[in-house]
């Protein structure tokens, strides 16, 4: 059935859109199946996402199609299709009448990703209007607070230098308390590998004082606060809060120095919810795994890796992963800094539409994915700032010297990046950097060409 003259009027203009204040505005990408219209098809997924059946029903009032959503532009040769959805269609909670990202993403990317009309569809951007924004929680923690704790001023504090947990899996308690230990001596920010719970051999009541033990004492030996990030991701509320709980009750006068990590993804957006809720005094860690089944660029349904770190700051993300933009080992290019200005600036350009946030706290980039110390600065480059936490793993414990010496070449590659100086002469005067060369000559000779020669080393 044709719905497009009730579910598209390419009459309305965007700006107009915008300024009234009283829609969502979404942008897809779409191709329609072999014998079907373009604005046909776009229609039918309007509909779908809406008041639509695909039969005329006898309920449907004068009031339905007031908030029907309308096609209101179309590029055929672009795929793009741009729906204005009336905020009244998306639901509310009755316990405070707060804004809910699962309705956003049952109307905008429900049953139309299975239509039999369509050969795929993908969102590429939405548009939040002001009157709804402001229902959406936000994040309650960011990262200056984090720079607080670090003793750091909270205005451009600047890089955290942080780490996960390798090999992702297999430590028993012991080896992985001590691994913590290692790199808080010289680094700030620790977080579990996203597998990482309550596996048997590791359990979470044991593996959990031993690095609040190694917390303590590598604040006590370096005389700096350190950070941890403590996967509470679970199938039930209930068992995450519990997790959450321990932990809490666990570091005691040092929860503050405590994130929550939260698989969004997988998890979906009631544990983002509820951790952000629940803990409003922690940083809430939004972690992405699996997101890629969508998100990927060679995917093409669903929905593209910016928006969902867009959802991600509405629903109260602290931070979350963002990739490495081409310069680590994730898929991603250099334009996905547009992701991390999205999410940490209060008015910001998205692919399709300019968002004005209003002074909801920002969401942090999070960077991790095989970066190190030589990787870097290309990438506080193409960013134009460093103020992000950066988990590198094997940028870490890969380095020739030890965990700690790792970390500080992470921080000693940030200062060389924002003093504007040579790496190969900071590398002279900064010998974890300069070991960090050695200990990763595959992308030292990739990025600095003749670095053997210029810093002495003959092997």
């Amino acid at each position: 059935m044709d719905q497009s003259n009730r579910y598209s009027d390419l009459s309305l203009k965007e700006a107009d859109l915008i300024k009234g204040d009283k829609h969502v505005l979404v942008a897809y990408i779409m191709a329609p199946k072999t014998g079907y219209g373009f604005l046909e098809t776009a229609s039918h997924i309007a509909a779908e996402s809406s008041t639509g059946t695909n039969v005329e029903v006898s309920t449907t009032d004068d009031f339905t199609k007031g908030v029907d959503a309308l096609v209101y532009e179309i590029d055929e040769a672009k795929g793009l299709m741009k729906v204005a959805y009336p905020i009244e269609l998306f639901d509310r909670n009755i316990t405070d009448g707060r804004a809910m990202i699962v309705s956003f993403l049952t109307l905008a990317i429900g049953n139309n990703q299975g239509q039999g009309d369509v050969k795929h569809l993908k969102m590429h951007d939405f548009w939040v209007p002001r009157q709804l924004l402001r229902l959406y929680d936000g994040p309650a923690k960011d990262i200056t607070d984090l720079w607080e704790i670090l003793g750091r001023p909270r205005k451009d504090g600047g890089y955290i230098a942080g780490t996960i947990i390798k090999p992702k899996l297999g430590l028993r308690p012991e080896p992985f308390a001590k691994a913590a230990y290692q790199f808080w001596l010289g680094g700030d920010f620790i977080k579990n590998d996203e597998p990482q719970g309550n596996q048997v051999f590791c359990p979470t009541k044991k593996v959990i004082p031993l690095v609040y033990d190694a917390m303590k004492r590598a604040m006590d030996e370096t005389g700096q606060a350190k950070l941890f990030s403590a996967n509470i991701t679970a199938d039930d509320h209930y068992e995450m809060c519990a997790r959450a709980d321990y932990i809490l009750e666990t570091f005691g006068p040092d929860a503050n120095k405590v994130a929550f990590l939260v698989d969004g993804y997988v998890g979906g957006p009631g544990m983002i919810t509820t951790a952000r809720r629940q803990y409003p005094d922690q940083y809430l860690h939004y972690h992405r795994a699996g997101h890629g089944a969508v998100t990927s660029p060679s995917a093409m349904r669903g929905y593209t890796a910016f928006v969902l770190a867009k959802m991600s700051r509405l629903q109260g993300a602290s931070g979350i992963h963002v990739g490495t933009m081409g310069f680590g080992k994730m898929e991603g290019e250099g334009d996905d800094k547009n992701i991390a200005y999205m999410i940490e600036r209060d008015s910001a350009d998205g692919p399709y539409f300019h968002q004005e946030w209003y002074g909801m706290k920002p969401t942090t980039p999070i960077i991790s994915g095989g970066m190190n110390a030589l990787r870097l600065p290309g990438f506080f480059e193409n960013l134009g700032h460093g103020n992000v936490i950066n988990t590198s793993g094997g940028g870490s414990y890969g380095h020739i010297d030890s965990p700690a010496a790792g970390a500080i070449s992470l921080r000693q590659s940030y200062e060389c990046w924002k003093s504007g100086a040579d790496p190969i002469a900071f590398a002279k005067e900064h010998k974890e950097f300069a070991r960090a060369f050695e200990s990763f000559p595959g992308d030292a000779d990739k990025l600095y060409p003749g670095w053997r020669e210029k810093l002495g080393v003959h092997k």
